[in-house]
């Protein structure tokens, strides 16, 4: 039995010799070297079962710490999506309004910019220049979609906002919306709807696109949907008829990003916004091209409902009309690729309205 001791390392078929009979066999083992051995096994497997079995409760953790992660987070974007939220400008303690004793707050919203969803904190700013200047504290809103700031306008959930020439002129016509300001940009007070491709793009006009993939941004904007649409009924066409699919981004730099990523093959947006971009950030405009540019419209304005207390209402409109003669206020304004705000008419969103009313009447002429 010299070498083999320890019975675990015995051979699986050890040889002996010297027995005389030529036969290969194993080891006798005696009674306690037999209860060892068992013991060892027994110790070993237990070992390996342990080891695995914490490696696949390590595993089952990190799992679930994954899934709940996933699931706080879809909690979360869902009461995003579905929650309001109002921020208090509390960086400005507005004074007692002299003027307005009893108007403890006013609620604005920005809901059509002519800048980038990122130029969203200019606005925020310029809302507290407001607050400092009306002296009246001013509760920024936070919502994106057009319509929904249009109810909120029409129910006086919201005094006044910055909104996208389509809406304005639902809102006038439905609810008799009021023109407070309008930005001016470019020395101009319009703007104009682009239809932009991948820069390596074989197409190289609007008529070309048929049965390819198109992005349009909200439902009620302009420049992002009324204008296509309307490009589309004039050739006798709809965006069913005429596009393989079409999206909503929401927004016109989601659009942008849409086309410069190959994820659609063309898009309509704000020709505002894609300037700002170009200028500022050209990481997505410089890998798209504009293929067709729309006639000018009259740019999206700030609007009142029309009950806002008419002191209150001139008060606030001063301060926009003002804003470019004040450093403040004109330092905000540079960082909104704003010139100035100025007053403009009703009539200058005839155009829009041409075209609203146009396609009605198509619509209406199809279906008979």
């Amino acid at each position: 039995m010299k070498g083999y001791s320890n019975p675990i390392n015995w051979p699986r078929f050890p040889v002996t010799r010297g027995l005389g009979d030529g036969l290969v066999r194993q080891p006798v083992m005696k009674t306690w070297q037999k209860v060892d051995y068992s013991l060892r096994l027994k110790k070993d497997c237990i070992s390996k079962k342990g080891s695995f079995i914490r490696k696949e409760l390590t595993i089952l953790k990190k799992a679930s710490y994954a899934v709940l992660a996933l699931l706080m987070f879809i909690s979360i974007s869902g009461c995003r999506q579905d929650e309001q939220k109002t921020i208090v400008l509390e960086q400005v303690k507005p004074k007692v309004a002299e003027n307005n004793p009893n108007v403890k707050h006013i609620r604005i919203a920005v809901g059509g910019m002519i800048t980038p969803k990122e130029g969203v904190a200019y606005y925020k700013q310029f809302l507290e220049y407001v607050q400092e200047k009306l002296g009246v504290k001013v509760d920024y809103v936070d919502k994106q979609a057009y319509g929904e700031v249009n109810e909120m306008l029409r129910t006086k959930q919201l005094d006044a906002a910055f909104v996208c020439s389509g809406p304005y002129v639902d809102g006038h016509e439905q609810f008799n919306l009021e023109l407070l300001a309008a930005p001016q940009a470019y020395g101009e007070t319009v703007y104009y709807s682009y239809i932009i491709v991948p820069k390596d793009s074989p197409f190289h006009s609007f008529s070309g696109l048929r049965g390819r993939e198109f992005a349009f941004t909200d439902p009620l904007s302009n420049s992002g949907k009324l204008v296509p649409t309307y490009m589309l009924a004039k050739m006798n066409e709809t965006p069913e008829s005429f596009f393989s699919s079409f999206i909503f981004t929401k927004s016109h730099d989601k659009a942008i990003k849409a086309v410069a990523q190959g994820i659609v093959d063309a898009a309509a947006v704000d020709s505002l916004i894609w300037e700002y971009l170009n200028k500022i950030n050209p990481e997505f405009t410089s890998k798209t091209r504009i293929i067709e540019k729309s006639p000018p419209y009259a740019i999206p304005p700030v609007v009142v409902h029309r009950d806002l207390d008419p002191e209150l209402k001139k008060q606030l409109q001063q301060i926009f009309l003002n804003a470019h003669t004040d450093p403040k206020g004109r330092e905000l304004l540079n960082k909104m690729m704003i010139d100035k705000f100025v007053l403009i008419n009703d009539s200058a969103y005839d155009s829009v309205r041409g075209m609203k009313s146009w396609l009605e009447g198509h619509h209406a002429e199809k279906k008979d």
